[in-house]
């Protein structure tokens, strides 16, 4: 979390391969403690770097440079209001018969 401006971006370059150039994309990272965050962005006529320390708590962030992955803006709102990016509804349930659901009476 020490990088500046011109760390992020060779980070965002060498070591991702993504151009930091591009305006209105901003490039997330988190501290080792997953309590700190710093977001970088590009705005066509220079950089924006902000910062933001949670008081209690941590982020839900990746272990590996692999599960990074891109978020829409709606999914970087919820990250940053303390939610999680999955959804916590699991999927993965066998279908129930239209049987075993009965009206109450």
């Amino acid at each position: 979390m020490r990088r500046g401006i011109t760390g992020l971006v060779s980070l965002v370059r060498l070591h991702y391969g993504l151009d930091p150039l591009e305006k209105g994309t901003l490039f997330l990272f988190c501290g080792r403690k997953k309590d700190r965050i710093k977001c970088l962005m590009y705005e066509g006529d220079g950089f924006v770097l902000a910062s933001k320390r949670l008081t209690c708590g941590r982020y839900c962030w990746p272990d590996t440079a692999s599960q990074a992955r891109c978020l829409t803006w709606e999914e970087y709102d919820r990250f940053m209001d303390g939610f999680t990016i999955e959804s916590s509804i699991r999927s993965d349930y066998p279908a129930q018969p239209d049987s075993s659901i009965r009206p109450r009476r």
